[in-house]
């Protein structure tokens, strides 16, 4: 098993057996990072007995599977994370070792420590092909705009922030409130970690937007309106929500006219975040109100689809459709192949890194509900699967929250905030 030195806590090697990980902890490794998707040839160890051994020979395990055509830029900071986390060196392997050493020189690229060319010179003296690396990062700085993704563990919520480079506008998309539900807590440490990224790299806020009143965690569009001034926008059948859960609240004195936001968007509408061209698509099915914002190459789809190892988004809160949803996905799909897709949630299948990043091409070739899969087909999974699926455990927390734009309830006399919310209202209780 060659192993190759990269930096003085990396080293990268071809496909290890499970045989092999004891050497590596007489090596001196501590952790031992994993880039080949789960069955990728039928001659690599199972994943999972990957990680088994690793874990009994008492070494840090990290599963970041990649393949050359589908590196995102999450992909790379998960690399570089589970380096800097490790209390010792690290191996990262892949078939060759090359996957592995390209997420390593982007990184190295993306912070500014090598040139691009540099980065191809470094992998070649070392034998490797450094083309995918190369490929990556002119595919990126050509790429408008620029995307930061941030993932909220608790929630499993992605958070983005969208920039325009030439003009430093940027839009914050479907930004988390932090809510604990056992002690009825709430704090801005995700909505503040946006602003810090914003302040450290010079961007201006133009629009704060969400795709849909969320289900699974409160909305911090009002929180950053107030720090920022930006505008806030969802898109204009929020007002069925509004009037949907109205009835189910029994809260007569909620506007259900859209107010609680500055503007809301109609199907097909135009607007800018900075000089970059966005576009809203109505994308209902998962809500009555979802849309996609399609902002240069960028869509942003939240619910309607996960990663391709994820499938799809339920399709049975009050108001969806699956039919209706499998539409909307179509309609997503009608969009260029190299679009790229950012997704509102990952759930971190087989344990690997978040990734909230695709392709439509993706999409269409590796996701199980979707590829070769018709609408009959695809309403008869949806239906059966949704079935399974206990109600979100936030949902009526948060969706009084969520279709007020993100305001939480006015105080009371003595000063503290009430949510309200109903018993035996819901199907899909979870009683195991």
């Amino acid at each position: 098993m060659p192993i190759t030195a990269i930096s003085d806590k990396l080293s990268v090697s071809p496909q290890l057996s499970v045989e092999d990980i004891p050497s590596l902890r007489d090596k001196g490794f501590k952790t031992l990072i994993n880039n080949r998707p789960h069955k990728e040839d039928t001659f690599q160890p199972n994943t999972q007995a990957e990680r088994q051994e690793v874990k009994h020979c008492g070494l840090t395990y990290a599963f970041i599977p990649v393949t050359a055509d589908t590196i995102t830029e999450a992909d790379v900071r998960a690399f570089q994370r589970a380096v800097d986390e490790s209390d010792g060196p690290v191996l990262a392997h892949c078939q060759t070792g090359g996957r592995s050493l390209n997420l390593y020189l982007i990184g190295e690229v993306l912070d500014g420590r090598m040139s691009a060319d540099e980065a191809d010179a470094f992998g070649r003296s070392r034998g490797f092909d450094t083309s995918v690396a190369a490929a990556w990062l002119k595919q990126h700085a050509a790429r408008r705009p620029q995307v930061k993704g941030f993932f909220d563990k608790r929630t499993w919520s992605v958070q983005y922030v969208v920039s325009d480079p030439e003009t430093g506008k940027c839009a914050i998309i479907d930004p988390v409130l932090d809510f604990d539900e056992r002690a009825g807590a709430t704090a801005t440490i995700n909505a503040d970690a946006i602003l810090d990224y914003v302040r450290d790299n010079g961007l201006t806020v133009e629009w704060i937007l969400d795709t849909h009143p969320h289900a699974d965690h409160f909305s911090a569009a009002q929180y950053l309106k107030e720090k920022t001034g930006a505008q806030t926008a969802i898109g204009e059948r929020v007002v069925d929500v509004q009037k949907l859960w109205q009835k189910i609240y029994n809260w007569p004195e909620l506007a259900t006219d859209g107010s609680q936001w500055d503007r809301l968007f109609a199907d097909g509408e135009d607007f800018k975040i900075g000089s970059i061209d966005a576009k809203v698509l109505f994308s209902p099915g998962h809500t009555l109100a979802s849309i996609t914002y399609v902002i240069g190459d960028a869509a942003f789809v939240h619910d309607t689809l996960f990663l391709p190892d994820s499938g799809t988004a339920r399709a049975d809160f009050p108001g969806g459709d699956a039919r209706v949803l499998w539409n909307s996905i179509q309609e997503i799909l009608a969009l260029p192949d190299e679009t790229r897709i950012f997704t509102g949630h990952d759930y971190q299948p087989d344990g690997r890194a978040p990734r909230w990043e695709s392709t439509v091409a993706e999409q269409k070739k590796s996701n199980p509900h979707l590829a070769g899969v018709s609408e009959k087909e695809f309403v008869a999974l949806r239906t059966k699967r949704d079935k399974t699926l206990p109600m979100p455990k936030l949902i009526l927390h948060a969706l009084q929250v969520n279709i007020c734009g993100g305001r939480l309830p006015e105080p009371e006399a003595n000063g503290k905030r009430y949510l309200k919310f109903p018993l035996d209202a819901l199907q899909g209780a979870a009683w195991e």
